[in-house]
């Protein structure tokens, strides 16, 4: 048993939230009620929540300013190699929270609101979550840079300021509808406009050939303006920066076009320009080929590297004669997440060609030093193909650089392979069937000198499968990178309790070394800590239930499993499968209701890109089964079924931690890594999943035994694909599937509408590319498994739960959490950092705004030195 705490030792735990003084919370609240006065021009008579949450917010970002300045002049005094993360997609959620976290000002904060008669849970609600990505490859970007702050990188993350984000959504009659996310409409307290920095981008035009080179002449000009907002890294003073661009017509936009005098047609028309970053794409894993997104990919690129140019010249300053770019790799990464900033490629090599008048071969040697790429997918319709007739009215110099990127590397393919014309066709960035197109990875590839997938099955899927001709020529460029999740958010943010237990356990110094949770396995064969373990998590289902049962007025059973599957909607991550658990579930309750039974409520949530057919109907379906088995007064509090609508970042922070089964049952060889199962397991839930994504890694660490894997593999599904995947025989074979089926056919879950879900078994029976039937049997007997370790079953004739024993299920649980370091984005941008990016990180503080500046010189003189 663990020894109990000393009084140093518990005044110790509680740092990791933070230390409360007296001062500290006097001047939290002098500030507050300043920034109400001041800033909102409020007083506590008239003042709304709203106001509350933007005074304190303006409190804690006062906090930020210093840092951020400081960590800008540190950066300039040291002139450190710049990592720039380039991403069409920044999925942030909430900020408040986070920063408080960062800068270790969560309890003093707390204490001030309460002693300000507020609630502080209140507030938090308040503030509209930063909704700039669709899923995954978002919220990785926002983690990533978490982490790069936490590890002192000179690193930014450049996108768009999209108005408006991912769409809101709303279930109604149990289909999705979609609402605009207006986040800004009450303003955003975290980001500074820097209109000083405005830049122009240009579009259309021709290209004019002349002595000097080509000229790329009478474009349209679109100015990108600059917003800042500060990244803190965790309790280290470093502040690192995200600039988003919004899009903004020039003064004279369209006005020489109107001399017959409509000048108010005119000024209306220069919404056209400011279109560019008006809405994010609802897309995920799908390639949608439209001009404006074309606009916006190319719009976020020549803006980012007009700067990132700026800054390099700043940094030679005092040099005398014009700036020499032979230097440019060893103090400029580029990271393209995924191929949305290829443009980038191009872009550069145009810059160094006709602007800085570098040879071709130089610029291109420049180039490649510069890109690393991260492919995110595999899936066919995801990759990113442009029409060349597209990229010719719109980019017309780039098609042209494009095209001699092109003959280089085919000429380079000819001299090693030179009667394999197969080859150079499929290697060729200009692909000919079906209309021209550039494939954009294989300019990434080419214009790269790294290339990553994201978990270890993903990246060897793509040496050996997608990019195979590629990795035979270069397999010195293909790397693996697996992703990883930032522990400030996703576990000393959205689990508290969770948080410090482990802090008194190990002590706090896992928040930023997240390996150290193996320091767990010696507790768990330890009573008090299985208790405690076992407490946090009823706690926070709980609290959980209570949310569920305000929100969607149904009854919720704390005790239940609460069963999670929540991403995206899409056929691969299989959200069909979970269906057919579900009402092959609800078919024993109704056949055997006296059978004993574990409970449990089935949470599942997501959103459908708006355009994909099959996933609303998936969404519509989910919500019908739900609908009669709620309802049904048989299945009483044995099983509940709720559709989370409008799942983002900050529900996340919620469920997540109340979750015991965590879903991850993509067809093996689809998601690429998967971020969400991560998450899961470091919040003390366990996995059922297919051998998928990092699900591999995961089970390498925790030991196979310590989670619930099922299904086929990778080498399963390929050879399932050779012989040809026929569901009919599986449905003739296993009789509980045949039922469910039937009724999902037979208008069993929407009586008035028989005909309704034709569509969803039509797609099962002839054209399921995920194969859902092969791994229902598998997956059915899993979740068998599941229910035995947990262990808790309600008694015939009643709907009581019989004594608990949640020690063996609890027991693999710490087992989980103590495996789940490797999973860190610390862990991820390390990996980054030395392997493709060539910097080191450092634990180095940079002194806090209130130390002179001569301590800014010593640690940045102890770093020149290091």
């Amino acid at each position: 048993m663990a020894a109990p705490l000393t009084d140093q030792e518990k005044r110790k735990q509680i740092s990791i939230r933070g230390i409360v003084g007296v001062e500290n919370v006097a001047e939290l609240k002098k500030g507050f009620n300043r920034h109400l006065h001041f800033t909102l021009v409020k007083d506590r008579n008239v003042a709304t929540p709203r106001d509350y949450y933007f005074a304190l917010a303006h409190t804690v970002r006062d906090h930020l300013v210093g840092r951020w300045i400081r960590t800008q002049q540190f950066y300039y005094e040291t002139d450190p190699k710049r990592v720039y993360y380039l991403s069409l997609e920044f999925y942030m959620g909430r900020t408040l929270q986070n920063t408080m976290i960062n800068l270790g000002l969560q309890n003093a904060c707390d204490e001030a609101i309460y002693q300000l008669g507020l609630d502080m849970e209140d507030l938090e609600e308040m503030e509209e979550d930063a909704g700039l990505g669709n899923g995954g490859l978002g919220r990785l970007a926002a983690c990533f840079l978490d982490s790069m702050a936490t590890l002192g990188l000179a690193a930014y993350g450049y996108g768009i300021r999209y108005e408006y984000g991912i769409f809101n959504q709303k279930i109604k009659n149990g289909w999705q509808v979609e609402e605009a996310d207006d986040w800004l409409r009450h303003g955003n307290p975290w980001e500074k406009a820097r209109p000083e920095y405005m830049l122009p981008v240009h579009f259309y035009g021709r290209v004019e050939e002349s002595k000097e080179g080509a000229k790329w002449v009478d474009t349209q000009v679109v100015l990108a303006m600059p917003y800042d907002t500060p990244i803190p890294g965790y309790m280290n003073n470093t502040v690192n920066t995200m600039r988003l661009w919004s899009a903004r017509a020039p003064n004279d936009f369209n006005l020489m076009d109107f001399n017959v005098g409509d000048y108010i047609q005119a000024v209306l028309d220069r919404n056209l320009a400011e279109n560019i970053s008006r809405v994010l794409y609802p897309n995920d894993n799908f390639f949608e080929g439209k001009e404006l997104r074309l606009k916006q990919e190319y719009f976020v690129v020549a803006a980012t590297l007009q700067d990132i140019i700026r800054r390099f010249k700043n940094s030679k300053k005092g040099f005398s004669g014009p700036v020499s770019f032979d230097s440019f790799p060893e103090k400029v990464a580029i990271q393209l997440n995924d191929t949305h900033p290829a443009m980038a490629i191009p872009e550069l090599m145009r810059v160094f060609v006709d602007i800085e008048k570098l040879d071709w071969d130089t610029a291109w040697a420049i180039t490649k030093r510069t890109f690393a790429y991260t492919n995110h997918t595999v899936l066919p319709e995801a990759l990113e193909r442009w029409p060349i007739g597209l990229l010719e009215t719109l980019l017309p110099r780039h098609l042209q650089i494009i095209y001699r990127i092109n003959q280089g590397h085919l000429d380079e393919i000819s001299a090693l392979f030179p009667e394999d014309m197969d080859r150079i066709r499929r290697m060729s960035l200009i692909e000919e069937d079906g209309g021209k197109r550039v494939n954009m990875a294989h300019l990434c590839i080419v214009g790269s000198h790294a290339v990553n997938g994201v978990a270890e099955i993903h990246s060897n899927i793509i040496k050996t499968d997608v990019f195979r001709d590629f990795s035979e020529l270069e397999p010195e460029k293909f790397q693996n990178k697996t992703n990883g999740i930032t522990p400030r958010r996703w576990l000393l943010l959205c689990n508290p309790g969770l948080a410090e237990l482990i802090a008194e356990a190990i002590g706090e110094e896992y928040v930023k070394d997240l390996s150290q949770l193996q320091k767990l396995n010696e507790l768990v064969d330890d009573d008090t800590f299985i208790r405690d373990v076992s407490k946090v998590k009823q706690d926070n289902k709980e609290k959980f239930s209570q949310y569920l049962e305000k929100e969607y007025m149904v009854e919720i059973n704390p005790s239940s499993m609460f069963d999670v599957h929540v991403k995206r909607i899409h056929e691969y991550k299989r959200q069909l499968l979970n269906c057919l658990h579900i009402v092959t579930m609800y078919n024993r309750i109704r056949k055997n209701p006296k059978a004993p039974f574990v409970p449990r409520t089935v949470i599942i949530g997501g959103k459908a890109a708006p355009g994909y057919h099959m996933a609303k109907m998936i969404i519509k379906l989910i919500t019908a089964v739900g609908e009669v088995v709620n309802k049904d007064p048989v299945v009483g509090s044995k099983l509940k079924v709720i559709y989370l609508e409008n799942y983002r970042v900050s529900l996340a922070e919620k469920v997540i931690p109340a979750t015991d089964l965590s879903e991850q049952i993509s067809t093996a060889g689809t998601e690429a890594s998967g971020t969400g199962n991560m998450k899961f397991m470091l919040n003390g839930a366990l996995t059922i999943g297919t051998m998928d994504g990092a699900n591999v890694e995961m089970a390498e660490e925790a030991g196979e035994e310590n989670m619930f894997i099922f299904g086929m593999r990778v080498e399963d599904v390929a050879e399932m694909d050779v012989q040809g995947y026929d569901a009919m025989t599986y449905y003739q074979k296993i009789p509980e599937l045949k039922q469910a089926i039937d009724q999902i056919n037979s208008g069993f879950f929407c009586p008035k509408q028989p005909e309704l879900f034709k569509d969803v078994t039509n797609m099962l029976f002839n054209h399921d590319r995920f194969k859902v039937f092969a791994d229902y049997e598998d997956y059915i007997t899993c979740q068998e498994k599941v229910n035995e370790l947990y262990q808790i079953t309600v008694e015939p004739d009643t709907d009581h739960p019989a004594e608990k024993n949640p020690r063996e299920w609890t027991k693999m649980v710490i087992k989980n959490i103590a495996a789940s370091g490797k999973f860190s984005s610390d862990r991820t941008i390390t990996d980054y950092a030395t392997e493709v990016w060539g910097v080191e990180p450092t634990d180095l503080k940079i002194p806090p705004p209130n130390e002179p500046r001569e301590a800014l010189d010593e640690t940045a003189r102890a770093l020149r030195e290091k």
